[in-house]
């Protein structure tokens, strides 16, 4: 117990004393001259001169003139940028997370009469007050904000302690946050969030990458489709030519062996030669009956081949003599458009 007690007296001297020596380090400006009746003043400093316990003036840079007795230098202000380092010191976020945080102001003393008359400190009135701006301001955010606004934060703070060091005719230039310190279980949990973060992306990522391939996939089998089909509309349209052309091949082959047959016909001995032609198909026809049924009609007198080429012949010249009108004259007309030797054969093959 008085191990802790005497362990607390030692910490409070050494606050005490660090506290002392700041304000001394604060209070860094050259030492007070001595009253003489020739001073030089220095470039970017402010000598601050009373007569008889009286503010007088300000004694600017070069050489000055005072009286022995009754002038006295009492203060010596800098007008150079001074850089105070603002102790490391704890605050509450707007999560309840608590933080150490300190920084580095950048400060100017404007009017040497409000810093020499206004405060007595003003350096470490200024530090104090960069202190409790910062406290507040850290107050009203979150633990993330902090970190994402430090710009806007060293803003807010030096905003604020200007609106309070205007009476001391100090002006703060720049506010800059060194470093901030969160507990450890609280940068276990920051870990983890940046962690899960990264995996979250990572799967985002990843899962972009499946829908994106599988779009590619789809769209690559649409296009294979639509090349079959338009292949395979082709092939049917090539095909269907073709087998157009061939039937009009066939045609025109069968009516130009029509044609032949009939001019055959009217020429000297073509009855002949048509019977001769009708007894050779009959006879191929007889020798493939039941070659692909075992069903065959057989008329009665199947051997008798000269009856049945006759009886062929026959129903030729029938069908010959019994043609319609119609035809008749449009066999006319065919035989006017005839040469001569045609149009003579035709008429012998008639009658």
């Amino acid at each position: 117990m008085w191990d802790c007690f005497a362990a607390g007296r030692r910490t409070g001297a050494l606050h005490i004393m660090d506290s002392i020596i700041r304000r001394e380090y604060y209070r860094w400006a050259s030492s007070l001259p001595m009253n003489t009746v020739v001073l030089f003043v220095p470039q970017q400093e402010a000598w601050v001169v009373e007569r008889m316990g009286r503010y007088h003036r300000i004694l600017e840079p070069g050489l000055n003139f005072l009286i022995p007795v009754l002038d006295r230098v009492r203060y010596v202000q800098s007008l150079k940028e001074i850089v105070i380092d603002v102790p490391e010191q704890s605050a509450v976020s707007l999560d309840n997370v608590t933080l150490q945080i300190d920084g580095v102001l950048y400060l100017r003393i404007l009017d040497p009469f409000k810093a020499s008359y206004g405060v007595e400190d003003p350096e470490y009135a200024v530090t104090q007050l960069a202190q409790t701006t910062m406290r507040s301001e850290l107050g009203k955010l979150t633990l993330d904000k902090v970190f994402r606004e430090r710009e806007s934060l060293n803003s807010n703070i030096v905003h604020s302690i200007n609106q309070a060091s205007d009476e001391w005719g100090i002006r703060c230039l720049r506010y800059e946050i060194k470093d901030i310190s969160v507990p450890p279980r609280v940068k276990e949990s920051m870990q983890m969030q940046v962690e899960a973060e990264r995996k979250k992306r990572a799967t985002v990522l990843e899962s972009e990458g499946t829908r994106e391939s599988a779009i590619n996939v789809a769209e690559g089998r649409k296009q294979a489709q639509i090349l079959a089909s338009e292949g395979e509309k082709a092939e049917h349209i090539n095909k269907a030519a073709g087998e157009a052309q061939a039937v009009l091949a066939i045609a025109e082959a069968k009516a130009k062996a029509i044609r032949l047959l009939s001019e055959a016909l009217t020429e000297q001995n073509g009855n002949a030669a048509a019977s001769l032609s009708v007894a050779e198909q009959y006879v191929s026809a007889f020798s493939n009956l039941a070659k692909q049924t075992n069903t065959v009609l057989l008329p009665s007198n199947t051997g008798d081949v000269t009856g049945m080429v006759t009886q062929a012949m026959t129903i030729y010249s029938q069908l010959a003599k019994t043609t319609p009108a119609g035809s008749s004259a449009a066999a006319a007309e065919e035989k006017a458009e005839l040469p001569d030797g045609l149009a003579s054969a035709e008429e012998q093959r008639t009658q």
